[in-house]
């Protein structure tokens, strides 16, 4: 599917055109069907939008929240992306929202991926609002180069859910929403910041494999146009 490419002057000015961006899309699908999703993801790249989006007006109430991947340690580790979303999201308006996260106490990172599954199912499918990131290896979610279920977690014929995934630049063992599951998200944002990630885009977006950069399974087979917003 295509995709526009929003650029903006700092990463304040993007933080705040974002959250705009998304608070309407979440009032919209709040006032057509009187719930709202959306899926974000971790890192440091997110941080100010997140505490902006915590700011703005909607029914937070009907909104629930969930991550587009998670590491394999509980809520409570400094690397949990649950951490994260609640140190900078589920603040301010956001706090009434409902947060459905994916780390569940198991016995091994199969079974976790399992009862996320099971746990996400009731999420509005597809997500109103599906927020990316992108590494410098060209990885999106959990999509890592060499990932331990990189074809399966990339094959648009793999059922909707969470699946298990590990990589060596991974650290832990990660739990991802599949392809499935984001790319027919109503809003569909890759959000990256700096001039070293508009150089590793612009590579994504020429030839190669998709195994070898996975944001390629995104830019090129999304059933959503993808909107890129970048700051320097």
């Amino acid at each position: 599917m295509a995709s526009t490419l929003h650029s903006f002057a700092s990463p304040a000015d993007l933080a705040g055109s974002l959250a705009d961006k998304v608070a309407d899309t979440l009032s919209a699908a709040i006032s057509a069907r009187g719930t709202a999703s959306i899926a974000v993801s971790g890192g440091s790249t997110p941080k100010a939008f997140f505490q902006v989006l915590s700011t703005r007006d909607i029914a937070w109430d009907k909104v629930t929240i969930t991550l587009v991947d998670e590491r394999f340690v509980p809520a409570d580790n400094a690397r949990s992306n649950h951490m994260l979303v609640d140190a900078n999201l589920l603040q301010n308006k956001a706090k009434s929202a409902r947060f459905v996260p994916l780390y569940q106490p198991a016995a091994s990172v199969e079974e976790a991926a399992r009862l996320a599954t099971e746990k996400s199912a009731e999420i509005g499918i597809p997500f109103d609002v599906v927020i990316l990131g992108m590494g410098g290896d060209g990885h999106t979610a959990s999509f890592f180069p060499g990932g331990s279920n990189l074809a399966t977690a990339l094959d648009a014929s793999t059922p909707r859910g969470v699946i298990p995934m590990e990589a060596e630049g991974a650290g832990e063992p990660r739990l991802t929403f599949t392809f499935s599951s984001l790319q027919d998200a109503a809003l569909l944002v890759l959000h990256i910041e700096g001039e070293g990630k508009k150089d590793v885009l612009a590579k994504a977006e020429g030839s190669g494999d998709e195994a070898e950069m996975p944001i390629r399974a995104i830019l090129r087979r999304a059933t959503s146009p993808v909107e890129i917003y970048w700051a320097p």
